[in-house]
């Protein structure tokens, strides 16, 4: 999937943005319900769309461009949330978004969204166990975190497959 610069650029910024996001919903909204009774850190959604998001930006930018853009969400988040979250948050990201790159680059000869289904498999857990313990000492919501970042994962690679399909039928 060919992305253009200026959207390559939008996306690191969406990234970007994404990391305090999910932070600041922790913050303010506590935990909120994602689908057959369970319910998750507020922030789950943004994360989700963060395990996205990183790998479209890495279809338009360098591994070191996406590295950059996790501290630079990770140092908003020290500003814009408690300190203990901010921890939590910025360890789980880099596990998760190392776990992913792992999956991701080897699998990207594959295909776009086999990449992004995988990877983000791996991310979520990664972020979801790590978070959970050091954020709340317990794993209370983990089934929750699990079911509401799997909610965006499909989510964007259902959008994605339809704009290819569409792009296709156009061609």
């Amino acid at each position: 999937m060919n992305i253009p610069a200026s959207a390559g650029i939008a996306t690191l910024a969406a990234y970007v943005a994404t990391i305090p996001a999910a932070n600041l919903a922790v913050t303010h909204f506590g935990a909120v319900p994602v689908g057959f009774g369970y319910a998750a850190p507020a922030g789950v959604y943004m994360v989700g769309l963060a395990l996205v998001l990183r790998d479209l930006a890495r279809e338009s930018a360098d591994r070191g461009a996406v590295l950059v853009a996790i501290a630079v969400g990770t140092v908003l988040s020290y500003f814009l949330a408690a300190p203990a979250l901010a921890a939590a948050s910025a360890a789980a990201f880099a596990v998760a978004e190392t776990m992913d790159f792992a999956v991701y680059e080897p699998l990207r000869k594959r295909g776009l969204l086999i990449a992004m289904l995988a990877s983000n498999a791996v991310g979520l857990l990664a972020d979801s166990l790590l978070f959970l313990k050091m954020a709340f000492g317990s794993f209370e919501y983990l089934p929750g975190q699990i079911l509401g970042k799997v909610w965006m994962t499909l989510a964007a690679i259902t959008a994605l497959a339809l704009i290819r399909r569409r792009k296709q039928m156009a061609a």
